[in-house]
């Protein structure tokens, strides 16, 4: 059983705790952290979903991430995730936006990471990952301007991108 610490929509940790698949009391929100992993050479990863998942199945995906953990603060929880999703040792998390969605009670913190790893070191996790890929940055920005990004994540990233010169906002 997955338990998560409930917050306040401002991010004030209630010293209440939520069960993952249980419904989130209205005023309640869970965090969700989620990287996206860019490697010294300026490529970027993006991981195929399980074809389990109930959201996006086989998409691929900018970021690696999810839930965090009862006890565990946002760096922790990517830091975390980001490891168990690729395989892969990050470094330098910058937190570049952070979103509260009231549909699904979740606050989220979106970083960005790097990494010098083997391309080929990255590990799937069963059940969340099935494949990836190692973008360039002119691929990568041809992915996030097209309908093959997952819109949440595009939205998520949107003042990122557009920072970076990846995309105007408007077409976020």
């Amino acid at each position: 059983m997955e338990r998560w610490d409930a917050y306040t929509r401002d991010g004030v940790r209630t010293g209440a705790l939520l069960t993952r698949g249980e419904p989130v009391p209205d005023g309640l929100y869970h965090l969700v952290c989620e990287a996206l992993v860019i490697h010294e050479d300026g490529s970027v990863l993006c991981m195929k979903r399980s074809m389990e998942k109930p959201n996006y199945p086989g998409w691929y995906e900018a970021t690696a991430g999810g839930s965090a953990l009862a006890g565990e603060d946002a760096l922790q929880c990517v830091r975390r995730e980001t490891l168990e999703e690729t395989g892969l040792c990050c470094y330098g998390f910058e937190e570049v936006d952070r979103h509260v969605t009231d549909e699904n009670h979740t606050i989220y913190h979106t970083y960005v990471c790097r990494t010098a790893c083997a391309k080929n070191d990255v590990r799937l996790q069963p059940g969340e990952t099935e494949g990836y890929l190692w973008m360039d940055a002119a691929a990568f920005a041809a992915f996030a301007a097209s309908d093959r990004m997952i819109p949440s994540q595009k939205r998520r990233f949107a003042r990122y991108f557009a920072r970076r010169g990846l995309l105007p906002e408007e077409k976020i």
